[in-house]
């Protein structure tokens, strides 16, 4: 049987002329004021608004805003070109996207099913408001499931020997339109060349509570040091090995009595909602990356 996709949104309608504008600067006097006045200016009402200053005297600025502007679709463009000025006046890095364009994802398995079904069951529930493109394995475990969403599913097989052929097949079969890719417990390191093509849009769902534990079998490296908490990393990745901006962790208390296929147990728990927070901040552009940290509005 197959799943259909979720129900559009209530609020649809106001989601049409509803955009965000996520910005990052040295800080000074009058970029709140600046921003605002072109807003202003250009018929936008913002409907919220955050900031956050790393130092008011020479640290970083970081500003997220939505504002509803009328027949948003016909003025984007204008609105960009025009919003030009005010980001070379103040050194700005911006981005600006509208609300009702749905990000595209794609996911990345191997074995463990339980992180890839926490999303599959929030997208389908109107939880996760991105389209999921396509879901790519190394294994076909999960083939049957996936499709039952009517959700495409690319079985490519990762040796040691055939990596890079791997990688590129990866690559030809995301095309050009994945804004971000989620590796639901892909169990493959990911080479710089693949990274370089989405530099801060690869989110990882690490098993352990980053920095400690990097690599692989967390939980029996947590066991044998005989740790009291266990938890759980989602982070941008990056050539060094779970060293990436961090987005989202938790946690859950252990005892000794506590073997590692129970610290495993516990620890998926964990997994599923801290990636699934993760995808969905950075989905709703709350995520902010400067140097090898992160902003999350």
């Amino acid at each position: 049987m197959e799943i259909h996709a979720k129900q559009a949104r209530p609020d649809s309608k106001n989601r049409a002329d509803r955009a965000r504008m996520l910005i990052s600067c040295p800080d000074g006097p009058g970029i709140v004021a600046a921003v605002s006045h072109f807003l202003h200016q250009h018929g936008a009402n913002i409907v919220q608004s955050d900031q956050y200053t790393m130092d008011p005297a020479g640290g970083m600025f970081f500003m997220r805003i939505e504002f509803d502007l009328p027949e948003l679709t016909a003025s984007l463009a204008k609105l960009e070109a025009d919003f030009a000025e005010v980001a070379e006046r103040f050194k700005m890095e911006w981005s600006l996207s509208a609300v009702s364009r749905k990000k595209k994802l794609a996911i990345f398995v191997s074995k463990e099913d339980h992180c890839l079904v926490e999303l599959l069951w929030q997208w389908q529930a109107g939880d996760l408001d991105a389209d999921i493109a396509l879901v790519v394995s190394n294994h076909l475990d999960m083939k049957d499931y996936v499709e039952s969403f009517g959700i495409p599913y690319h079985h490519i097989p990762v040796t040691a020997d055939t990596k890079k052929e791997a990688e590129q097949r990866q690559l030809d079969v995301i095309g050009n339109d994945i804004d971000v890719i989620i590796l639901a417990r892909y169990m493959q390191i990911i080479s710089p060349m693949f990274i370089e093509h989405y530099r801060n849009r690869i989110i990882n769902i690490h098993h352990s509570f980053l920095p400690a534990f990097v690599g692989g079998k967390p939980y029996a490296q947590a066991y044998n040091r005989g740790v009291k908490i266990i938890g759980a990393t989602a982070h941008y990745v990056t050539e060094e090995l779970d060293g990436g901006p961090i987005i989202e962790q938790d946690v859950q208390r252990v005892s000794h009595g506590d073997d590692v296929t129970e610290l495993k147990r516990i620890g998926r728990t964990i997994e599923r909602v801290v990636l699934a927070r993760a995808v969905k901040w950075h989905v709703e552009d709350r995520i902010l990356v400067h140097e090898n940290k992160t902003v999350v509005f």
